[in-house]
């Protein structure tokens, strides 16, 4: 039983205190752990790229469409909605106090720098995220991990490596389709409630607001948001000996730290962005 297993199924400390350290020591040993595990996976990544590719790779396409192609349609509906709630909340602000001409960079502020790449995140999440915790959990609890491990096959490699690729790679396309589906969006909302904008002012007020630096950061977040997501589902799923009761419980502190480390990263790159700015 693992220091992490053993201390969340001791009894609750009565003092407000003993509660407060024994939850910060929780916390200090899943970084230790994710950060350990985050290590492994990048060095098993690096040095076995191009080992048993006829096996690896395949299941790197698979989760791929698993978490690019298959949630297409789910990111578009959102990408809908998301352009019309944000144009619908400032257009007839922005016309009131004569500011229309700023809506392309509010979309551009909003859409593209901090609201499209954290909300496919979470999505990213919801959806593919939680079904690694229980399909790597109930592996694990299942003997099965071991059983690789007896012919041979690094469970990391097998197991791991797959997710972690194909959910950068998803989220970072799916970000982008719903930037633009976004964009596109809220204009044709502002276009129904006569704002007095053309297309072509539209599309230039996106392109003046738009750097070079807003590509780079944004195909860096969006990496970023698929690998700390990967790994903290696969960690919880994989990396500690559970029972099957203990699935649900894995996946809930998965997602509650999944949630956190998308929430500092995020405030790391407006830290950028504003750096830059």
């Amino acid at each position: 039983m693992s220091e992490t297993q053993f201390l969340l199924r001791m009894p609750q400390p009565r003092s407000l205190s003993s509660q407060l350290g024994r939850r910060w020591f929780l916390s200090l040993l899943a970084i230790q752990g994710l950060g350990a595990f985050a290590l492994i996976t990048l060095g098993v990544l690096i040095r076995k790229l191009r080992v048993a590719r006829s096996v690896v790779w395949p299941l790197m396409r698979r989760e791929i469409v698993r978490s690019g192609v298959r949630l297409l349609p789910m990111f578009l509906f959102v990408a809908g909605v998301l352009g019309l709630l944000i144009i619908g909340q400032t257009v007839s602000w922005l016309t009131r106090v004569g500011a229309i001409n700023y809506l392309g960079s509010i979309m551009v502020v909003v859409v593209v720098r901090e609201l499209g790449p954290l909300l496919a995140a979470l999505l990213m999440l919801a959806r593919v995220g939680t079904a690694h915790v229980v399909e790597l959990g109930t592996t694990r609890a299942l003997g099965e991990v071991e059983a690789l491990e007896a012919l041979g096959i690094d469970p990391v490699h097998y197991l791991v490596v797959p997710r972690v690729v194909g959910m950068a790679v998803g989220l970072f396309s799916l970000t982008v389709y719903l930037i633009l589906v976004a964009l596109l969006s809220g204009y044709l909302w502002a276009f129904l409630q006569d704002v007095p904008l053309l297309p072509g002012d539209y599309f230039d007020q996106l392109a003046g607001a738009l750097t070079y630096v807003d590509f780079i950061l944004l195909a860096l977040k969006t990496a970023a948001f698929g690998f700390i997501i990967a790994i903290i589902t696969c960690y919880h799923g994989l990396a500690q000996p559970l029972r099957l009761e203990e699935v649900s419980r894995a996946t809930v502190r998965a997602v509650a730290q999944a949630t956190v480390a998308c929430a500092l990263l995020d405030a790391v790159f407006i830290i950028v962005y504003l750096t830059i700015g």
